[in-house]
């Protein structure tokens, strides 16, 4: 079964998708913490740092946020290294308008951009570019042509859109309302960033459950459960506007709790564990440092049936569904390396990355395979939005600074630590 759930209680709100009976997506939203990414801000710049090509933004939220030179420059500008300086663009003590593309961390500041966005359902909203394009995930040629036409078509004012995958075979009055839609929540933005005060919070975007129902709910959903009575009655209305369609799939279910869920538990219980058993016996492990996150596959108690080389085949190839999995569900970004079990013929290396990329395609935060090193460890990149779901349940032990190992006693009582 395919389902989205949101359990709302005591100002805490978790919120899934569940595929195939497996827990593939797991968030959890304080109604205290502030989430940042989307949010559009007027914000005043307080340190240009040319050695670095950056500047930081006050934007009103605790610590400066971070402004790349890349993320400066007019949109559609070509940025060669060096050719440009962060002070050509911006001054100390300007005004400027940003928008935040990263959750700030325990020790950084929230990344942002110049570079404005409006997510829709089917439609991305591109206000400082004139480009039409569509999801690399499209791949009808026919398809894409069609929404490229259909995308000079309904074009106003140079706003410039980007078709997201869910834009396939949807006709031109759904695609052209939402556009105008999203062209009208800029047009208010603009208004806004002209008043004082600054920094000032000029656009907010919509909380965790109607992020996710935008950009996870499609025709394989099943149902969207709700436990809480308002928001039920409220995502009611933000569904009868976004895909009507599909608003006899939520269900008011007061008595849902993940809690009792043996699916969702059992997910939540691997996502925060070190070890993943796989089904042949096999299991992966997955360390996540600072710098990257390293992933080891062994064949473990699988003993296979034929001989050891396809033996490791098949604990590799059920590897890679499970950390293509993992990678989703713990929210993992940055660099990613993986340590599959050494195969000799290429063919085998060959249908192990096919395989792995395949799983990889379910995520709307896709990774993206980089290369295999000269050891034979596989390299992804997954962009960085928010924290990692352990970031929430997971906190550094005080007795090993979070290395998981203890020193001897001896030597800690002579070294007085």
């Amino acid at each position: 079964m395919n389902y989205i759930f949101i359990d709302k209680k005591d100002g805490v709100e978790k919120v899934g998708i569940v595929e195939n009976n497996k827990l593939v997506e797991f968030y959890i939203d304080y109604d205290k913490e502030q989430k940042l990414v989307g949010n559009i801000y007027r914000g005043r710049v307080v340190n240009v740092l040319s050695g670095m090509d950056a500047a930081f933004v006050d934007i009103g939220e605790g610590k400066n946020a971070y402004l790349y030179i890349k993320n400066a420059i007019p949109k559609g500008s070509r940025y060669i290294k060096g050719s440009v300086n962060i002070n050509d663009l911006i001054k100390n003590g300007q005004e400027i308008i940003v928008q935040v593309i990263k959750e700030p961390s325990e020790n950084k500041g929230a990344k942002v951009t110049r570079h404005i966005t409006l997510p829709g359902r089917f439609i991305v909203l591109t206000p400082f570019s004139k480009k039409i394009s569509v999801s690399r995930k499209i791949e009808d040629a026919e398809e894409r042509e069609r929404l490229i036409s259909m995308g000079r078509k309904i074009q106003i004012e140079d706003m410039g859109m980007v078709f997201r995958t869910r834009s396939e075979k949807i006709n031109e009055d759904i695609l052209s309302q939402e556009y105008h839609r999203l062209i009208s929540t800029y047009k208010k933005i603009e208004r806004e960033k002209n008043f004082l005060p600054c920094p000032k919070l000029i656009y907010k975007e919509m909380d965790l459950s109607y992020k996710i129902i935008r950009d996870g709910f499609s025709e394989k959903i099943e149902k969207i459960i709700a436990n809480d009575k308002d928001k039920y009655n409220s995502l009611l209305e933000y569904i009868n506007i976004i895909c009507p369609y599909l608003k006899d799939r939520l269900y008011y279910d007061e008595d849902f709790d993940i809690i009792y869920d043996k699916t969702i538990m059992k997910g939540i219980n691997t996502a925060l564990s070190r070890k993943v058993h796989l089904k042949s016996g096999g299991y992966i492990v997955i360390d996540e440092t600072e710098a990257l996150t390293a992933v080891d596959v062994n064949t473990g108690k699988f003993v296979g049936k034929k001989n050891l080389e396809d033996t490791i085949v098949k604990t590799n190839l059920e590897a890679c569904e499970e950390i293509a999995r993992q990678i989703r569900l713990r929210d993992i970004s940055g660099i990613i390396i993986i340590d599959f079990i050494d195969m000799k013929k290429d063919s085998d290396i060959a249908l192990v990355l096919e395989n792995l990329e395949k799983n990889l395609k379910c995520d709307r935060n896709r990774a993206n395979i980089v290369d295999i090193t000269k050891l034979g460890l596989v390299e992804l990149t997954r962009k960085k939005i928010r924290n990692s779901l352990s970031s929430n349940f997971i906190k550094k032990c005080t007795n090993c600074d979070g290395r998981g190992k203890l020193l001897e006693s001896f030597i800690d009582k002579s070294l007085n630590i």
